[in-house]
């Protein structure tokens, strides 16, 4: 199985923080974000690993190069502009291969190990399998609704009593990027994942643990602070 990290993001919300460092560069717990990642495909036994870059791109090559220090192979896919996620995905499709792969958001964290996230099977229909948590208070709605049986439900009203968040870590397969009739050079996961939800294709989980959307310096603080009090290992 190959991984795929998001990394391309301005990161605006971050800023000053982001000015001269790309969000999955800057540290929590004594390391950048993005090496928790690394380290936790490592243990799961991913050893490819597809790295997507737009801002300040180089900045992580020159951090990362090629993975070895991490044991695992880190290929680049570098795009002209970030191309938002669904755009990130298709640009690197040639990288990705014909099997399902582990997509994860270079600006998360969580306790999750990968190594059991990956053993969702997939059935004939099923084209991916999504890790939600439950609604943090800066984002109280959520993003999608989850039947009993683990099957994500369309919900455009927001009215289902089980609604949670996308947690920024999935496993999907590469056709439903591929072949997604809406795809075009830059488009946002999310159009693709609420077809898929139409069609009964995606499933997903619900990590009620700790996780976190690092996404403005008050939660990079928190981040920080959490880290400090447990030993945990982390994604």
């Amino acid at each position: 199985m190959k991984a795929m990290i998001l990394a391309a993001g301005l990161g605006n919300r971050m800023r000053p923080l982001t000015d001269h460092t790309p969000k999955p560069l800057l540290c929590a717990g004594g390391k950048p974000l993005i090496e928790y990642h690394l380290e936790n495909l490592q243990r799961a036994g991913i050893r490819e690993v597809i790295i997507n870059l737009a801002y300040l791109g180089e900045k992580i090559r020159a951090h990362l190069g090629d993975g070895q220090q991490f044991d695992v192979n880190i290929r680049y896919s570098t795009e002209p502009e970030p191309l938002e996620t669904g755009g990130a995905i298709l640009h690197a499709i040639d990288l990705l291969g014909a099997e399902p792969f582990l997509l994860i958001n270079g600006d998360v964290w969580c306790d999750l190990e990968f190594a059991q996230f990956i053993q969702q099977p997939f059935s004939e229909n099923q084209a991916g399998h999504l890790l939600l948590v439950p609604n943090p208070r800066f984002h109280p709605q959520g993003d999608f609704a989850l039947a009993e049986n683990g099957q994500l439900l369309d919900d455009p009203d927001k009215t289902h009593p089980q609604r949670f968040t996308f947690g920024g870590i999935s496993l999907l397969k590469p056709e439903l990027i591929s072949e997604y009739p809406g795809k075009r050079q830059k488009f946002p996961l999310v159009e693709v994942l609420r077809r898929a939800i139409n069609h009964q294709q995606l499933s997903g989980a619900v990590h009620r643990t700790h996780w976190s959307d690092v996404g403005t310096p008050e939660r990079l603080q928190q981040l920080e602070q959490y880290l400090l009090q447990h030993s945990t290992t982390p994604v």
